[in-house]
């Protein structure tokens, strides 16, 4: 037996006040004998034994009485399912955790999963009292407040539908695990209804409930724990880093096939903007994972949303992946001048007179003094072309300038030999320049092109790719000397020498160029041969592409942030119309925004401006882990929940009508109050108490009388 209110026994004290009233009122009465009395001791015997049958028998009911009252007022309940017939049910606290993940759209014989996740769900809610609590956890969506009605309850379980961004349904039991505990009713009940798939279902955590908690695992769907025929797309990858309207851009997506057998040319296709763009055919081994190549041209500038889409199956919302393409439609340059130097060829080269408007450039020149007090935040790319020297403030905001997704290209000064930017290229994540080969104005050259990277993405259409073509080579009279760091450096054209002549340096999500030559004829005849315009124009290309050529990474319900040019605030606005206030703050002139939680569709996302202009496109996916069928058994899973709650576990099957599932549930519930048996007894005792009192007087009294 426990009690709901235990405080109110202290009442119990009370029952002894009839007790101490008998015992004052047993006072001895002084003896005096009388000899004419001597004929009635006989029968003051028996009168007596009487009397004090009567005062014993008042004492007990009264005692009773109170023992009765204070224990009704302390609720006590009785446990096990043969005490259900008497007294009255003790309220419950129910929590319904229902799996509403996208695997719940798939079908069986008996109908769509979630249809019958909601039919065992309102065959429970049937159960509820007026009075008992009520709370629906769906493992894709947000917990409301408890519902105190059965009506509400059903209602509410009626609009439960399957939604992508569902958490684990060992998530959605912690949650639940709290609201339990919390709630002051006797009875306290978990309900796992779920198809009980095995990526989702329950990890190794241990789960908090509440002690005395009942849990019931109710599965739905058939099958046991072999894989589902299923082809996902699982990711999307943006492989050329250099994006331009009307020029190819290759792509590379990777498909799983979680199903049994093999799969021969199966189909995927990409599309922008809603038109096919590009198809491909790969074959899948049971099991197995493929990547396939595309290659599509964008026909127009700016964020163009994408998807990569493969044959329709059992289960379909992964048959898409959601990207996104970046063709920028102006890149802004920055172009920093050193004190002496001369930015006549590449502000030449960067003119809409020269590019007519095949190439958007905005290039902005600014003097090496006008640097500190510029914000490199407003630009894609910056240049600088001989800087004499680089405080350690220029250096730091460089590379907060890299680190966040910017990019620089470092044309050196000849004061670079003699350790003046000693501050900028650790900075930039890179080595140090130590010394010159050859002689500035020399008339020999000193250097020429050794080895060139022609597979890297940055020289894609500029050196003739053709067999035995040699790359012609400038002639250098002067080079800086550069000796690569320890961090991530990939040279791309080396000297004859073995110095780097174009080294690419990756700091954080950002990359710069370092030349080893400034755009001088005194260094070299670089300016002037036709190699300097194109090598130029992709290495800005190269360098303004680092925010993002294109993504399809960020997960729906997981931690992710993008960084968007200019100053906020922006409002995210959804595939279907609804719109967020992500957190966001700014870095060096940009801003990054965290991505809501509460984006629950797939799909691509627009970062707008108070003004409704786009500024950036982010695309959400499903997690890989909803494309994984495999189920778990229902002994299996109820094995798992015992093992991470600690009680044990009664499964409920959930049946047609729910008729199976309400008898299960009405079989295991515990938890019948008495209050009521122990008022009623209360209300017995005072009245047998006032009969006895009343009627019964032994023959003594009568005869006092």
């Amino acid at each position: 037996m426990q009690f709901l209110s235990p405080l109110a026994l202290i009442g119990l004290a009370a029952a002894a006040i009839p007790i101490v009233i008998h015992l004052f009122n047993f006072r001895r009465p002084k003896r005096v004998d009388f000899s004419s009395l001597a004929f009635l001791k006989e029968l003051q015997k028996s009168t007596m034994r009487r009397l004090r049958i009567r005062q014993w028998v008042l004492l007990a009911l009264r005692t009773l009485a109170i023992a009765c009252l204070v224990l009704a007022f302390a609720r006590p309940t009785l446990t096990g399912p043969l005490f259900g017939t008497i007294g009255q049910r003790a309220t419950s606290a129910v929590a319904l955790v229902i799996d509403n993940s996208l695997s719940m759209t798939r079908r069986d014989t008996q109908g769509a999963y979630s249809d019958q996740a909601r039919d065992a769900a309102s065959a429970l809610t049937d159960l509820l009292d007026t009075g008992d609590e009520f709370h629906l956890i769906p493992t894709a969506g947000t917990v409301g407040e408890p519902f105190q009605t059965p009506a509400l309850a059903a209602e509410a379980v009626v609009d439960i539908e399957p939604a992508p961004g569902a958490t684990s349904a060992g998530d959605a039991m912690a949650r639940a695990g709290l609201l339990l505990g919390r709630a002051p009713n006797l009875n306290r009940e978990l309900y796992i209804v779920s198809d009980l798939q095995r990526s989702t279902f329950l990890d190794s955590v241990a789960l908090d409930l509440p002690a005395d908690a009942r849990i019931f695992l109710v599965p739905v769907g058939e099958g046991g724990s072999e894989a589902q025929a299923n082809v996902a797309v699982t990711g999307v990858n943006v492989v050329s880093r250099i994006v331009e309207a009307g020029q190819p851009v290759r792509l590379e997506a990777t498909l799983q096939n979680f199903g049994t057998r093999n799969l021969e040319g199966y189909v995927v296709s990409v599309f922008f903007e809603g038109n096919r763009v590009a198809q491909n055919a790969v074959d899948l081994s049971a099991g197995g994972t493929a990547t396939v190549d595309f290659t599509a041209t964008p026909q127009r500038r700016g964020w163009l949303a994408g998807e990569v889409r493969g044959e329709d199956d059992a289960f379909e919302a992964d048959n898409v992946r959601h990207f996104t393409l970046n063709v920028p439609e102006r890149r802004r340059i920055l172009v920093v001048r050193g004190d002496g130097q001369r930015t006549d060829f590449i502000e030449l080269a960067l003119s809409p007179e020269l590019t007519r408007g095949r190439v958007a450039f905005d290039a902005t020149t600014v003097s090496e003094a006008q640097l500190p007090a510029t914000n490199l935040g407003r630009f894609d790319a910056v240049v600088l072309v001989g800087l004499r020297t680089v405080s350690s403030g220029e250096a730091s905001a460089l590379r907060g300038f890299v680190e966040s997704g910017g990019g620089v290209l470092v044309f050196p000064s000849a004061e670079a030999a003699t350790g003046a930017y000693d501050a900028l290229m650790p900075a930039l994540g890179g080595g140090a320049f130590a010394g010159l080969t050859g002689q500035i104005g020399a008339a020999e050259p000193a250097t020429s092109f050794g080895r060139v990277d022609r597979e890297h993405p940055l020289f894609d259409g500029v050196f003739d790719s053709g067999p035995g073509r040699q790359v012609e080579s400038p002639d250098f009279y002067a080079v800086a000397d550069y000796m690569p760091g320890r961090g991530d450096e990939q040279t791309l054209i080396q000297l004859s020498t073995g110095r780097p002549f174009l080294q690419e340096v990756r700091q954080g999500e950002g990359v710069s160029l370092v030349l080893a030559v400034p755009p001088e004829r005194a260094w070299s005849d670089l300016p002037v041969r036709g190699l300097f315009v194109p090598l130029l124009y992709r290495s800005l290309f190269y360098l303004s592409a680092s925010d993002g050529a294109g993504t399809g990474d960020a997960v729906l319900g997981e931690p992710a942030s993008v960084r968007v040019a200019g100053a906020g605030p922006f409002v995210l606005a959804g595939p279907n119309g609804a719109e967020y206030a992500p957190e966001q703050r700014s870095v060096y002139g940009a801003t990054l925004v965290e991505l809501p939680a509460a984006a629950q569709e797939a799909g691509v996302y627009d970062l707008r401006t108070a003004t409704g202009e786009t500024m950036r496109r982010v695309a959400l996916n499903l997690p890989p882990d909803e494309s994984d069928l495999r189920r778990l058994s229902t002994s299996d899973a109820a094995s798992r929940l015992e093992a991470a709650t600690g009680r044990p576990v009664t499964i409920a099957e959930a049946g047609g009508d729910g008729s199976v599932l309400a008898n299960t549930v009405r079989e295991a519930r515990y938890g019948t109050e008495l209050w009521n048996v122990f008022l009623a007894l209360a209300l017995a005792f005072l009245v047998a108490e006032m009969l006895v009192s009343k009627q019964w007087r032994p023959e003594s009294e009568l005869a006092t009388a």
